[in-house]
C-alpha cells in the first residue's frame, strides 16, 4: 500500500512539474490549453461560420432553449467561460461580436451600433436561430436591448449585464479619466493593465505573469481597431433612453453593486423605463459578474428563465 501511495505521489509531482515547464517554456501554449479546459469544462466548442462578408467565431454548446451571449468592450467570447459552466439545460451560442476576438475585423467597415445589430441579426440568421434569449455584458448589453428593440419577434427574454449607454446620475470613473484624457480600455503595457483590473473587478483576479504578458500584447495588437470601433461607435454620445419603450420582452437587469464603469444608477433609471423587468444586484463584484460572481450571476439569471418559462 505504501509503495502504491508513493508512486502516486511521484506522478503528482511529475504532473505539476510537467505543467511548471509548460509555463515556463511555452507560455503561450500553456495560456491555450487553460482556455481550452475551461471551455470543455462549459461543454463548449469552437466553431466559425461566415456571414456575409464577415467571418464569425463563437463558442456552442448545450441543448434546450438557446441563449445567445454578446461580450463587452475589448473582451471576446471567452469572458462568458466561468458563467457559461451554470446554464446547464440550455443551448448557448457565444460570438466574438465582429471587429473583436477572432471575428473579422474588416478596416473598411462600420462598427456603429446599427451596423453591428445587422450583423449580429444575420449570424442568428445564418445558425437558424429563429427564437431565442439574449444576454448581454456593457457594450454587449447595449447591443442587447438594442436588438430587443429592433427584433422583438425573435427575443424570448433579455438580461442587460452593467450596459453601457444607460444614464445614471452619478458619472463613472472611467468616464470622468476618460473626459480628463485617460482612457484605460485601450492599455497596451502592463502597468495601465494592471490599472484597469482594478476599474473592473473589486477583487482582481491573479493572473500569471507570463499569461498577462499575453494578454498585454493582444491588447496592444488590438489597439488600433477597437480605436476605430470606439470612434465609430461614439459610446459617449450614445445611450440607450429611445430604444427602452420598444423592448417588449421581459428584461433581466444585472448590475455589479461596485461598478466603476457604468454607475449603478442606471439600474433604476432602465427599472423605470421598461415595461416589464426585474433586477439582481450583485454584491462585491465590479463591471464583470459573469467573471467575478459567475455563480451568484449565473443563479439569478437562471431564475429569471424558470419564472418567465
Amino acid at each position: 500500500m505504501k509503495k502504491i501511495l508513493g508512486y502516486a505521489v511521484l506522478v503528482i509531482v511529475a504532473i505539476f512539474v510537467l505543467i511548471a515547464l509548460l509555463y515556463f517554456l511555452f507560455p503561450e501554449t500553456t495560456f491555450k490549453l487553460a482556455i481550452d479546459g475551461q471551455r470543455r469544462a462549459a461543454g463548449l466548442v469552437k466553431k466559425e461560420v461566415q456571414v456575409d462578408d464577415h467571418k464569425i467565431v463563437y463558442l456552442e454548446g448545450g441543448a434546450g432553449e438557446t441563449i445567445v451571449l454578446l461580450h463587452g468592450f475589448g473582451l471576446n467570447k471567452d469572458g462568458w467561460l466561468q458563467f457559461a459552466k451554470y446554464l446547464k439545460g440550455y443551448h448557448l451560442v457565444i460570438p466574438d461580436v465582429p471587429g473583436f476576438g477572432e471575428s473579422s475585423a474588416i478596416q473598411t467597415d462600420s462598427y456603429d451600433m446599427d451596423s453591428q445589430l445587422k450583423r449580429i441579426d444575420r449570424f442568428t440568421e445564418v445558425l437558424h436561430l429563429d427564437k431565442f434569449n439574449m444576454i448581454g455584458q456593457s457594450m454587449g448589453g447595449a447591443l442587447t436591448a438594442s436588438y430587443g428593440a429592433k427584433y422583438p419577434g425573435k427575443v424570448i427574454t433579455l438580461a442587460l449585464m452593467d450596459p453601457a449607454g444607460v444614464p445614471s446620475p452619478k458619472k463613472s470613473e472611467i468616464m470622468e479619466q476618460i473626459q480628463q484624457g485617460k482612457n484605460l480600455l485601450f492599455a497596451d503595457n502592463v502597468k495601465d493593465f494592471d490599472a484597469l483590473m482594478t476599474l473592473v473587478f473589486v477583487k482582481p483576479p491573479p493572473i500569471p505573469p507570463a499569461f498577462k504578458k499575453i494578454l498585454v500584447a493582444d491588447m496592444a495588437a488590438h489597439k488600433d481597431f477597437d480605436m476605430k470601433i470606439w470612434k465609430d461607435w461614439q459610446p459617449e454620445k450614445f445611450f440607450l433612453t429611445p430604444v427602452l419603450p420598444l423592448i417588449k420582452s421581459p428584461v433581466l437587469i444585472i448590475w455589479g453593486d461596485q461598478d466603476k464603469l457604468t454607475d449603478i444608477g442606471g439600474a433604476a433609471f432602465l427599472a423605470k423605463n421598461l415595461k416589464t423587468s426585474e433586477t439582481a444586484i450583485i454584491k462585491d463584484s465590479g463591471h464583470a459578474p459573469m467573471m467575478e460572481k459567475p455563480e451568484e450571476s449565473a443563479q439569478a439569471y437562471l431564475k429569471f428563465l424558470k419564472e418567465e418559462r
